[in-house]
Formats: C-alpha cells, sequence, structure tokens
C-alpha cells in the first residue's frame, strides 16, 4: 500500500454538493463476520494453474496438442484446428479461434466472406485493421464484426486488448446455416452489410481514437465454422481465394519444429504412448545432413510467450524418451526465442528403444524473460513424451511445484478462503483418482475450458498450496464421481496414519491429514433448465456422495451447488433433500456493477428467508464462491467493495465469498470472462484493482458489525473488535462526484485522535498494466479527526475504509 504520512484528503467542504449523514453506535452489535470472507476462486485449471501457479514451464508437456494439418500461406494461425477445402474450416469448436493474414495491411477498402455454420454454435466473424496480434481470445488491437447463429443481430466491436462494443445491427433475417458479410473502412468509418443488401445494417464512425490500418482476418468463437469466398478489396484491386494450403511439421501445438543444417519428419504417433493419447515422434532426414545439421521440437510455454529464466537459476527436467540413435544423445537446452543464443545445455545419453524417464538440470547464463525450451537429435529416431520443466529454490513457492512471485501475490491480497472448482469440475473426465500418484503417469483429459488439460495440478496440490499459503480451502468434486473413489479421497486427504488412506498420504510425503472442513458436490448443476429430473438426479447424487464422504469423516461440510433460483418451485424439494446434510448453498453472484451490492443483499435476504420458511430450525446456510464478471477495472472493485458491505450485513448466514478468477494470463481470456484479480506473464505478476479492494478490506477485518445508519449516497458499513478498541468503517462512493460525509461516532470515545484513512479512486475503466502496475492502488494516509462527530470527503468512485483505534 503507498504511504502517505498526515496527507489530508479532508479539505473544504464549501464545494461539495449533497451530504451524507453517516451514524455508528459503537456499543450495539448487530451480527459477527467470518474471517473466511475475503475469499477467492480458482475455477479454469487452463490457465490460472497449468501455465500459471503450476510450475510447469512447458504448456503442451504430454503432446496431446494435435498438429495441425495444414497452414496458409500468408496467414497466422493464432488458435484453433483449421482445414483446407474452399476456405478455413475448425474441425472443433472452441474459444478464441483466429486467423490474421500478414498481408496487405488494410486502410480505406473491404473484407467480405460467407459464413458457413457448420453444428450448434455460437459467434463468428471478421477481423480488421488488426496488429499486436497473439495468441488469447482478446489478444489484438482491431475491429471485429460478429453475427451470432440464431440471433437477428450484428454487432460490431473494438480490441484495445479487451473487447469494447461500438454498435449493434439488425439483420432481415436470422442466420442458420449461411450468410455473407461484408465491411467497408472509410478512414474512422466502417459500414457493415450482410448478403446483398445495399443499406449498410450498422454505419459507425469511431471517433475515439480509431484505428486507421492494420491487417484483416477471421475469427469463431465456439462455432464450428466455415469461411468462404474471402474478399479483400484494397481500392486498386480485389484479392479473391485467399485461403492456400502450406505444408506444416507434424507438431503438437504446443511445441514448434526447429531444423538447423538439416530436415527433419515429424509425426504423432498415437499407438505408442507413455501417458496419455499420443506422443511425438522426430526423425533425422540423413539425406538432409550437411554436416552438422540437427533437428529438434521447441517449446515457449503457455501461448508461445516464452519461458521466463534468470542468470544463474537452475531450472530442473525430465522427459521420456525412446528410440533409436545410433552414437548420439540427445540435447536439451535453454536458447532465445530465435535459437542464436544458447543459455544451458545438457546431453541425455542411454535412450533405448522403450520408454525411459531422463532427468537434467538447466542453469542459464543470462537473464531471458523469452526463452524457449529445445530438444536435439543429430541422427536417427526420437519418441518423445511427458516433458517436463520447473523452478528450483527460492523460486517455488515454499518448496512446492508453484511459481513463488504468483503463490506470494495471493498471500499478500489477504486472502483467507480459496475455492478451487467452476465449471472446470464439470468434464466428464474431471476424476480424482486421476489426480493422484506420480505425475508423470497421470492421464491427460478433456476439460471444459481446454480439451487437453493436465492433471500434474490436481486436488491434494491445491489443498497442500492452501495449507502452506494458510488459506482455508473448499474444492468442487464432479456430481457423477462414484462413491468408493469419494470415500478414498476423503480417507487420503484426512484419514490418519491407521488407515490405507492416510499410509497412501504418508508414503506420498505428507504424514499428517490435511484441514479439510467443506466439500462442494458439483458446480452450477441444474443451471441449463429448471427441470425436476434434472433437480431429482442431483438430490440423489448428493445423498449418494454424502454417504460416502461422511462415512470416513463425518466433520467435512457439504456444500450444494444447484444453481440459485428463487422463483422455481423446484428449489424447496432441493432444500428438503439436503437440508440436514448440506451446511452450506452456493449462491453465485455478479460483481461487475459499482452498487452490485444492492442486488447481493437482496439475494441473500431472500435466501434466508426460503431457508426459515421452509423449516424454521434450519441450519443451512450460504457460500458465495463465486462472484463473477466480466471486469477486472475499477467497476469491478468497487462492485467487489459493495458485496464485500452486503455480505457483512449477513455475516451470520454467509461463510465467505470468492471472487472469479482469481488469476488471469496478461492478455489471454479463453472462457469469455475478463475477470482476474491477479494478473502474470512469464515473468511478472501485479494485483488488479478488485485485488487492492479485497486487500485492503481482508487487512482492517474486524468481527463484529455494529449498527449504523446512513442517509445519502454512500454504502456505508461499520465493524469493531472484540475488545471495543478498534472501530472501522468501509464506505463506497460510486458516484461520478465527491460527497461530503457527517460521521457520530457513539459510544467510542477516549479514541485516538490519529486515524487511518486507505482509499482506492480513479476512472471506472481505469486498471493496472506491466507499465503501470499500481496504477489504481491503495493510498493509505494518516488524518487528526478529534471529537465524537467528524467529516470527511468521500471521493468520487471511491472505496473508502476509516480505522479509529483507543
Amino acid at each position: 500500500m503507498r504511504k502517505i504520512a498526515y496527507l489530508f484528503v479532508l479539505i473544504s467542504l464549501s464545494s461539495y454538493g449533497q451530504d451524507a449523514h453517516i451514524t455508528i453506535d459503537a456499543s450495539r452489535v448487530l451480527n459477527k463476520i467470518p474471517a473466511t470472507l475475503y475469499g477467492s476462486c480458482i475455477e479454469d485449471v487452463n490457465h490460472e494453474v497449468y501455465g500459471g501457479l503450476y510450475d510447469q514451464r512447458l504448456f503442451g508437456e504430454s503432446f496431446e496438442e494435435p498438429a495441425p494439418q495444414a497452414g496458409f500461406r500468408g496467414w497466422k494461425l493464432l488458435k484453433g484446428e483449421w482445414r483446407i477445402g474452399g476456405g478455413g474450416i475448425p474441425s472443433g469448436m472452441g474459444p478464441g479461434y483466429k486467423l490474421v493474414r500478414d498481408m496487405p495491411v488494410l486502410k480505406d477498402g473491404q473484407l467480405g466472406a460467407d459464413i458457413l455454420f457448420r453444428d450448434r454454435g455460437r459467434t463468428a466473424g471478421l477481423l480488421l485493421r488488426v496488429s499486436d496480434e497473439g495468441q488469447g481470445q482478446d489478444n489484438l488491437n482491431g475491429y471485429a464484426v460478429n453475427v451470432t447463429r440464431g440471433q437477428k443481430k450484428v454487432v460490431l466491436g473494438k480490441y484495445l486488448h479487451h473487447w469494447e462494443m461500438l454498435a449493434e445491427g439488425e439483420m432481415p433475417f436470422t442466420p442458420a446455416d449461411s450468410m455473407r458479410l461484408r465491411v467497408r473502412l472509410e478512414g474512422p468509418r466502417l459500414l457493415v452489410y450482410v448478403n446483398d443488401g445495399a443499406t449498410p445494417v450498422i454505419d459507425h464512425t469511431d471517433r475515439n481514437q480509431p484505428l486507421l490500418s492494420g491487417k484483416v482476418g477471421v475469427r469463431c468463437d465456439n462455432a464450428a465454422v466455415r469461411f468462404e469466398k474471402v474478399e479483400i478489396e484494397t481500392g486498386d484491386s480485389t484479392i479473391r481465394n485467399v485461403f492456400a494450403p502450406a505444408a506444416v511439421p507434424r507438431v503438437s501445438a504446443g511445441w514448434d519444429a526447429v531444423e538447423t543444417n538439416a530436415k527433419g519428419l515429424y509425426n504423432i504417433d498415437t499407438v505408442d504412448a507413455y501417458t496419455g493419447r499420443q506422443s511425438q515422434v522426430m526423425a533425422f532426414d540423413k539425406g538432409s545432413d550437411k554436416g552438422s545439421g540437427r533437428i529438434g521440437i521447441a517449446n515457449s510455454g503457455l501461448n508461445h510467450w516464452g519461458i521466463s529464466v534468470r542468470q544463474g537459476q537452475q531450472l530442473d527436467g525430465s522427459v521420456f524418451l525412446h528410440g533409436d540413435l545410433p552414437g548420439g544423445p540427445v540435447t536439451v537446452a535453454l536458447e532465445s526465442a530465435d535459437g542464436r543464443k544458447t543459455y544451458a545445455r545438457a546431453l541425455l545419453t542411454g535412450v533405448a528403444s522403450s520408454w525411459k524417464k531422463h532427468a537434467f538440470s538447466l542453469t542459464p547464463n543470462a537473464t531471458d524473460p523469452h526463452a524457449r525450451f529445445v530438444m536435439y537429435i543429430q541422427n536417427g529416431k526420437l519418441w518423445v513424451d511427458q516433458a517436463s520443466l520447473m523452478s528450483s529454490g527460492a523460486a517455488q513457492f515454499k518448496g512446492l511445484p508453484l511459481r513463488a512471485d504468483i503463490a506470494s501475490m495471493m498471500v499478500k491480497e489477504g486472502l483467507r478462503f480459496l475455492r478451487y472448482g467452476g465449471t472446470m469440475v464439470n468434464a466428464p473426465a474431471y476424476r480424482w483418482k486421476n489426480m493422484t500418484g506420480s505425475r508423470d503417469t497421470r492421464p491427460p483429459y478433456k476439460g471444459h475450458w481446454y480439451p487437453y488439460s493436465s492433471n500434474g495440478f490436481g486436488i491434494e496440490e491445491f489443498v497442500r498450496f492452501c495449507e502452506a499459503a494458510g488459506f482455508e480451502p473448499a474444492f468442487a468434486i464432479n456430481v457423477e464421481e462414484t462413491p468408493e473413489d469419494v470415500a478414498r479421497m476423503v480417507e487420503y486427504l484426512t484419514g490418519d496414519a491407521s488407515t490405507a488412506g492416510g499410509r497412501q498420504r504418508g508414503a506420498a510425503g505428507h504424514p499428517a491429514p490435511y484441514r479439510l472442513h467443506y466439500i462442494e458436490i458439483g458446480n452450477e448443476e441444474v443451471i441449463w433448465a429448471d427441470k425436476l429430473e434434472d433437480y431429482e438426479h442431483y438430490c440423489e447424487r448428493f445423498n449418494i456422495l454424502y454417504n460416502a464422504i461422511h462415512a470416513k469423516n463425518p466433520s467435512i461440510q457439504l456444500v450444494c451447488s444447484v444453481w440459485w433460483r428463487p422463483a422455481s418451485a423446484h428449489m424447496e424439494k432441493v432444500f428438503r433433500a439436503i437440508n440436514g446434510k448440506a451446511a452450506r448453498w452456493d449462491l453465485h453472484t455478479d460483481a461487475d456493477d459499482p452498487a452490485a451490492g444492492t442486488t447481493v443483499d437482496r439475494n441473500l435476504q431472500r435466501m434466508q428467508e426460503l431457508f426459515l420458511q421452509w423449516d424454521p430450525n434450519t441450519t443451512l446456510k450460504c457460500a458465495v464462491f463465486e462472484e463473477n464478471g466480466g471486469l477486472h477495472d475499477l467497476q469491478r472493485a468497487l462492485g467487489h467493495a459493495t458485496t464485500l458491505n452486503a455480505i457483512r450485513r449477513h455475516g451470520d448466514f454467509v461463510l465467505t465469498s470468492c471472487p472469479a478468477n482469481a488469476l488471469q494470463p496478461y492478455r489471454q481470456n479463453d472462457n469469455d470472462w475478463d475477470q482476474g484479480q491477479i494478473f502474470f506473464t512469464p515473468s511478472r505478476v501485479w494485483g488488479m484493482p478488485p485485488f487492492y479492494a479485497q486487500q485492503m478490506a481482508a487487512a482492517n477485518h474486524l468481527p463484529l458489525r455494529l449498527a449504523d445508519h446512513t442517509e445519502g449516497d454512500l454504502d456505508v458499513t461499520a465493524t469493531r473488535s472484540e475488545n471495543s478498541s478498534v472501530l472501522v468503517i468501509h464506505i463506497v462512493n460510486t458516484k461520478d462526484r465527491a460527497v461530503k460525509a457527517t460521521i457520530a461516532l457513539d459510544h467510542f470515545s477516549r479514541r485516538s485522535t490519529q486515524v487511518e484513512v486507505y482509499t482506492l479512486q480513479g476512472g471506472l475503466k481505469d486498471e493496472n498494466t506491466p507499465e503501470d502496475p499500481q496504477k489504481i492502488s491503495t493510498v493509505k494516509t494518516v488524518v487528526r479527526l478529534p471529537g465524537d462527530t467528524v467529516s470527511y470527503i468521500c471521493p468520487a468512485r471511491c472505496y473508502s475504509i476509516l480505522r479509529f483505534s483507543k
């Protein structure tokens, strides 16, 4: 927190408009507030964990990502599986698929294409005036014109490494199978046409820093789409038939082929793999050898960003190999991105005809945030699978396979609770039994957000991280887990040394049982439809898993994950099926609105009323395991602050509030969210404005909520310590103007006149970047406020905490 001693923010009151009047009664305690209130949510194991928190520096460790079937001459493939055939066709449906054409750079002109929706899907469209593009859904500058199958509208938006909608237009028809989309550019003016229409459905002039030149591209988002008859008009000429095949090496998409004075033959082996469904094969083409030739494969980490290495910082790795390499070892190395500099090298000998693990260490002689890891051969044929590269020493968090910088930042945030779950657990293959044992043998699986998910980091790694970090852990399991596997899981995590699970855990390096209090059954169950049979199925599964868990450890509290619909007649049926068994019901909220707390307050009140209506003696309470949205700016920070105020008012009823997502790779967003609290690159970590709101609140936690009365446009709660020595006021001003507040402190006499003031303020859309990581961050001041009634200026768009002490 930035500290500025005795900086007076309490300036002349005459220049401000409407007053607010706040009265705090320090003698009246309304409810308690749990220390676990300050939570966070990891919902996307890819790429919050794999490629982020998990210290596996290689992305694509199991070579499960398929090799591209073909390339496109003149196009950059930034994500997706595309094939030739009259145009580019995504072979599967995924988020953020896009192709960007190298030339021409389009200023004024036109881009058009026929878009054929091949399956039920979501969105597809055209990209214009693109620059600074990279992998990741929002990772570009440029315009996008999108259509969605089944919706009669066209959407024009702008990317500046985040999405901003500019305009919408109504279409005269509903696209079901195919349509033609055409965009004309005239300086800052964009005209959008559909089919053969002579009148644009959108005619928009971008008057806010317009993008005036750049490349063109196509994109699709969770839609299987075919683009045909793509035409680029530059004014003097029209380019047609722009997709032409180009041969590409058959190398798993997480890796790249590298060759020096030689040519390699590459393939994917779907029969002979050490772990998972496939391995990588490379063979040396002796006919191309110029005497010192070599071929290999390189990995540059998540999004091909590069692997951050530091001079003298050892990295330890391993890889499974087999093949025929007469007279030559396998070279592993750390290099610069272009391969011109070698930072460290090791030789792997003894490659046999069957799979064998080869360990190595690499200590770079230079620092490079964008290095690559390479494996070379100079003869023969090699099969490669299950590669790993991790840092060592202080670069790992407390000896665990975790990035110390990211984990430490989560600790600095002041988190007391961490939830590991969300839609990732709804993937059918998300199973506890596949997350145990040696990481080398854990099978990759088809994940929800990412189809080639790694089990390298699983439930035990999560619980162990929470133990080391001091967080209360809660994790979700797939609702279709077998009771036998769940019983084994609970015994493994919490059983003592007399149990088979406890002995297995001790052999794995953790003799003591884990401290585990909460397990959630499923995630957002029945969100898809309000159908009785779906609710009945969940209730049946909940009770089966409840019995299995409590047979092993009756102290574990279970959390119901049915999507909360207070107007549904089926809610009471679920309640009666889980009442007395579930300890909490997971309520998901939204926090993008600065005044989100108003809605949260109302929803919590209604939930509590219905619980007591259905059973006046119920012990069932609430946990907010996802506080969702699509922002990470100051607006979202204020939404979190008002949400916390709402939950403080229901502190006896709510266990925690966990904003999603805990983490987000910078400029990378594969799951339609853009809401991380902590952002990271391979070499940097920083907090976004919601991070600082959470940090402020956690650092000033007091357990007792006091009676307060507020008149005016402020959202206020007040808390104090058990011994009455400290009183804290949380004030959120969501307005675009400062508000002067008069604060009466009743029954809090003989206090110090020195008051600590913490503020978080700025423009609603302000966010932090690697270049300015603390643009929006907490400012601490110390002011002198004597008397039982004080005045405070609440800045516009600001979260303030006033801390009074005796």
